[in-house]
């Protein structure tokens, strides 16, 4: 979440924020893989995530919280590319990210948009 809301925020190619997030921190629950699956895929679908995630915000994208922003997209990306994980299992960890490092109540904002995406990307799940 922290590597997509860098590139959100600065521009940088995500090839070269993964590499110093790998470089630098120590991501010992992390999955070097997805970890760069997610960082490179999210913003080369992120037109398609957003207008996925749009109808379902109480106000435009581009003023949804930045944390936020990078939380829905990455929830939006795992429900509409990675249906082998449980809608569920997305939605609890987006809102547990919005919890740690979002505003106090963005994780129902999370919650609540992720959820109304997952009925129409995952009906039969």
């Amino acid at each position: 979440m922290q590597a997509l809301y860098q590139w959100q925020l600065t521009g940088q190619d995500p090839a070269t924020i993964a590499s110093q997030f790998l470089a630098d921190l120590d991501l010992p629950k992390a999955d070097p893989e997805y970890f760069q699956e997610l960082l490179q895929r999210t913003p080369a679908l992120a037109s398609e995530i957003d207008a996925a995630l749009e109808p379902f915000l109480d106000r435009p994208l581009a003023q949804v919280d930045p944390v936020e922003r990078a939380i829905l997209r990455i929830g939006g990306y795992e429900l509409m590319q990675r249906p082998e994980i449980a809608y569920r299992i997305v939605i609890n960890e987006a809102v547990e990210l919005a919890k740690l490092f979002g505003a106090e109540q963005g994780h129902r904002f999370v919650n609540g948009v992720l959820d109304k995406l997952a009925h129409v990307v995952r009906h039969a799940e």
